[in-house]
C-alpha cells in the first residue's frame, strides 16, 4: 500500500479544517488530520488510515471524506464474501483479509459488473492478511507464498524484536503455543512460552516450527508443504529446518525476490501462472506492524472477549518504541524497500517516531472505535475531543 505525498490539494484541505476541530468533529478525521499535521512538519509522506471493517460497514469511518483530503483508507481484516462484497462497496482504497483468494474473486466479479466498476476500483489493493491466514499456517513463508500464489498486492504482517535486534515475524508477543511446537519433541505450552524479546533470531529459527493448523477458525487451512513448492526451495537455499520456522522481515524482503526468480528463471518457469506470480512478487508492498502495546490501555469491559484475557498478556512483554522503530526501520531501510514498505500500528507513538526519523516510510494508523480515540490510548496530540 503505497502512502502519497502530502498533496497541493490535501494541504489545503488539512489547512481549512484544523482549526474547526471540535467536540463535533469526526474523530477519524481529526485523528488522520493532526497525524497529517505532524508527517507535515517533518517533511513525511501522508499517512493511511486502516480501521476495523465494521466502523467502516456502520459508517462512522468517512470513507469518500477522508479520501477528497488525501488519505487512504485500507480496512481490515474481511473474509466472508458478501461481507468483502458490502465493504468493497463503500470504495476504500484497498481491504485486508485472511482470504486474498476469495477477496480477488469477488473484486473480480465487481469489476466486471460495470465499466464504471472497473474504472472505480482499478487500483483496489489487495492485502494478505498475516501472508494469508485463512489458507497456510499465519506469518510463515508457506502463507506468504499463498498470497503471492493469489497476486495479492500488499503482505500485511506482524513484527517483534528479538534479543539481538531483528525483525521477527510474530503476531503476539511471544511464539504462541497454538500455532508453534519445539523442533525436538519436548512440550511447548503457554507455561513455558518464550517471548520474542527474550530470544535471538538464531535460536527461534533453530528451535521453533510454526505449522499447526487453525481448523475450526480456517477450514481450507493446510500445511502440505506440497502447496509450498518455493518456500521449499527457499528453505533449503538458506539452510532453515523446516518452511515453517519463524522467520524476520529481511529474510521475507529476500523470500520474494527468490519467487520472482523461481517464476521468472527457475523451476517454476514453465507453470501456466509464471508470469503474473513472477510479477506478483517483483511488485509486492509490505506492510508491517509494531507489535507493542500503548500506554494507559483501557481496561477491557466486563464481560467483554478482552476481559476473558489474562492481565500480562495486556501488557508489554517487548522493547521500547524507539528501539521497536530502529530496528524494522533499519531493516527497510539497509534494504533500500522505503517505496515498497509501511509501517502500521495501534501504537501510534512508533508511528510518530517513523514519521519524524523515517520520513520516506509511510505510516498507517490502525484503528477500532471511535471511541477509543478519546482515551489516553493515544498520545495527546493526536487524542480527540470526547464526544
Amino acid at each position: 500500500m503505497i502512502s502519497r505525498p502530502l498533496t497541493k490539494l490535501a494541504l489545503v484541505l488539512l489547512s481549512t479544517t484544523m482549526p474547526m476541530l471540535s467536540a463535533q468533529q469526526n474523530p477519524f478525521v481529526g485523528l488522520m488530520t493532526e497525524a497529517a499535521a505532524h508527517a507535515k512538519q517533518h517533511k513525511a509522506l501522508m499517512p493511511a488510515l486502516s480501521p476495523n471493517d465494521a466502523t467502516v460497514l456502520n459508517g462512522d469511518v468517512p470513507v469518500a471524506k477522508l479520501q477528497k483530503m488525501g488519505f487512504k483508507v485500507v480496512p481490515w481484516t474481511t473474509n466472508d464474501p458478501e461481507k468483502i462484497r458490502a465493504v468493497i462497496r463503500t470504495y476504500p482504497d484497498g481491504l485486508i483479509s485472511d482470504r486474498p483468494d476469495l477477496l480477488q474473486k469477488v473484486l473480480a466479479e465487481e469489476r466486471a459488473s460495470s465499466p464504471e466498476m472497473a474504472a472505480r476500483l482499478k487500483n483496489f489493493n489487495v492485502s494478505g492478511h498475516r501472508g494469508g491466514r485463512g489458507l497456510r499456517p499465519e506469518n510463515t513463508l508457506p502463507a506468504f507464498e499463498s498470497g503471492l500464489d493469489n497476486l495479492i498486492d500488499t503482505i500485511e504482517t506482524d513484527t517483534g524484536v528479538t534479543t539481538d535486534h531483528v525483525s521477527l515475524i510474530w503476531h503476539d508477543q511471544f511464539l504462541n503455543p497454538q500455532s508453534c511446537r519445539k523442533a525436538d519433541g519436548s512440550a511447548y505450552t503457554m507455561a513455558n512460552r518464550v517471548y520474542t524479546r527474550d530470544i535471538s533470531m538464531k535460536e527461534a529459527q533453530a528451535t521453533f516450527i510454526c505449522d499447526k493448523l487453525h481448523s475450526t477458525a480456517f477450514p481450507d487451512q493446510k500445511n502440505d508443504l506440497a502447496l509450498s513448492p518455493v518456500a521449499v526451495a527457499f528453505a533449503e537455499h538458506e539452510h532453515l529446518i523446516s518452511p515453517y520456522v519463524p522467520t524476520y522481515v529481511e529474510q521475507v524482503f529476500r523470500f520474494t525476490a527468490f519467487y520472482t526468480d523461481y517464476y521468472r528463471n527457475g523451476a517454476g518457469k514453465q507453470s501456466p501462472h509464471a508470469a503474473e506470480r513472477a510479477a506478483a512478487g517483483e511488485r509486492v508492498h509490505f506492510n508491517m506492524e509494531t507489535k507493542i502495546l500503548p500506554e494507559n490501555l483501557p481496561a477491557p469491559k466486563p464481560g467483554s472477549p478482552e476481559s476473558k484475557i489474562p492481565p500480562e498478556m495486556l501488557q508489554n512483554h517487548t522493547v521500547g518504541p524507539q528501539v521497536f522503530v530502529d530496528t524494522l526501520c533499519g531493516a527497510i531501510k539497509r534494504n533500500h524497500m522505503e517505496a515498497r514498505s509501511d509501517v502500521q500500528s495501534f501504537d501510534f507513538r512508533t508511528l510518530i517516531l517513523v514519521e519524524e526519523q523515517y520520513p520516506n516510510i509511510s505510516t498507517y494508523y490502525l484503528t477500532e472505535g471511535p471511541e477509543m480515540l478519546s482515551t489516553e490510548f493515544l498520545p495527546s496530540g493526536l487524542r480527540q475531543p470526547k464526544p
